[in-house]
């Protein structure tokens, strides 16, 4: 009788058991259901599919996108490349409002790229989780990849949607338009969300080396920088390329040491730049970065190719400061600018603009440093800050015209030189 009674118990909770299972199963599929259902959508979005899309309710997002396509966006000073400044634009910038708290916005990060390499922002927004403006270039086919990529991304992925601002530049004899008839490139995109289209674009990775797009293709990273930085109200904007890295919480040093003090109006702060070994994880703080650095996992920025063009940094120097990793931005000593140093730097927004005439490789950013230097401006290395890039620069990596073009960038650079000398008469400055 006693057994019977534990038996019967038994079967109770085992049937019990069983009906919690199964209203447990019965719900991950509502959920699973529910997740395709709202991904599906999203999808139509995408596509503005007649089919599954609200008739009745517009998504912002998308009618911003219609209307700067139609505008057939903007030719630059050459005439040579069409721009459509704020393709998409960020949740941030949307609901940026009179009066509201400026320090919220001081400082944002812009960066340009093509969506050959555009899979770097996943890596780029977690560490930077702050307001970032991208300027992506793209040719042929790739225009309307692009954009609908930006689109993409603006839509399944929270942090892009919230931070991110994207441009587009295209050569003026194309037109941006939106993919509707290769809805089969983005498959798969209404179950796999924001992973899904990073995962598309990684298929796009190594499709060329950098600047090796075309034949007759110039890559105009300088007017990429410029669309970047303009594309941003911040008063202060970090210009990096989409594969380095920022320390982390830069965003919060540079407000904690705006609370404090200021940078001169005639002042940038330079974030030393170093470059890491592919197989390392990204250092995070500068004790991090500095035990790297002693076992040469990570070296100065261009340390093989060019190891002048980083040298009045002053790494020695820099790496032996005592400087905490947190807290406010310090400004460590500050450097004259001698050619052909070309320093990554945080400058307010009215530093003079990079010389669009570069493209391709060589002497774009030293120039824009040259200018600064001219213009009377001083660089104040920051002891507790910096910019990593992703993996060792070595000789061979870069695409068979480099030299070619470093050639031809250099005699762009010598009269250039002399055209500062009429832009800024009363300077005693050169470089």
């Amino acid at each position: 009788m006693h057994f019977s009674k534990k038996c019967s118990v038994f079967k109770v909770v085992l049937s019990a058991l069983l009906i919690v299972a199964l209203l447990q199963l019965l719900y991950l599929s509502f959920l699973s259901k529910l997740h395709g259902k709202q991904q599906r959508y999203k999808y139509s979005e995408l596509f503005g599919s007649k089919k599954t899309s609200n008739q009745g309710e517009k998504n912002p997002r998308r009618e911003h996108l219609r209307y700067s396509l139609s505008t057939g966006g903007i030719f630059d000073a050459s005439g040579q490349y069409r721009v459509y400044k704020n393709l998409i634009k960020s949740d941030f910038s949307t609901n940026q409002k009179p009066g509201a708290d400026p320090r919220s916005h001081h400082l944002a990060l812009a960066t340009h790229t093509t969506i050959n390499n555009l899979h770097h922002l996943n890596s780029l927004l977690e560490r930077w989780q702050s307001p970032l403006s991208v300027a992506i270039f793209a040719n042929g086919q790739d225009v309307k990849f692009a954009t609908a990529f930006a689109y993409a991304l603006s839509l399944f992925c929270p942090q892009v949607q919230a931070l991110v601002d994207f441009h587009l530049v295209c050569h003026s004899g194309e037109m941006a338009s939106f993919p509707d008839q290769d809805r089969e490139h983005f498959a798969g995109l209404e179950e796999k969300g924001c992973p899904g289209v990073f995962a598309k674009l990684e298929s796009h990775r190594d499709k060329y080396k950098n600047y090796a797009i075309g034949s007759n293709v110039s890559y105009p990273n300088n007017l990429l920088r410029n669309v970047a930085r303009s594309g941003t109200d911040a008063a202060y904007i970090l210009v990096i390329d989409i594969d380095m890295i920022p320390s982390a919480n830069l965003h919060h040093q540079f407000v904690t040491m705006l609370m404090r003090r200021e940078p001169a109006a005639d002042e940038v702060l330079v974030l030393p730049a170093f470059e890491i070994r592919h197989t390392r994880k990204m250092p995070a703080n500068k004790a991090e970065l500095v035990q790297l650095y002693q076992v040469g996992e990570v070296r100065p920025f261009y340390d093989e190719l060019c190891p002048r063009c980083q040298a009045p940094t002053n790494y020695s120097q820099w790496v032996n400061l005592a400087s905490k990793s947190s807290g406010p931005l310090e400004m460590a000593y500050t450097i004259n600018w001698a050619d052909p140093w070309e320093p990554f730097y945080i400058g307010a927004r009215t530093v003079p603009l990079y010389d669009e005439n570069f493209r391709q490789y060589g002497f774009n950013r030293i120039s824009q440093a040259c200018e600064l230097h001219v213009a009377g401006y001083r660089f104040s290395v920051v002891s507790n800050a910096f910019v990593v890039h992703k993996g060792f620069k070595v000789q061979g990596e870069f695409h068979s015209r480099k030299d070619e073009e470093n050639r031809k960038n250099r005699i762009l650079f010598r009269s250039f030189k002399e055209s500062l000398k009429a832009k800024y008469p009363n300077s005693p400055r050169r470089c």
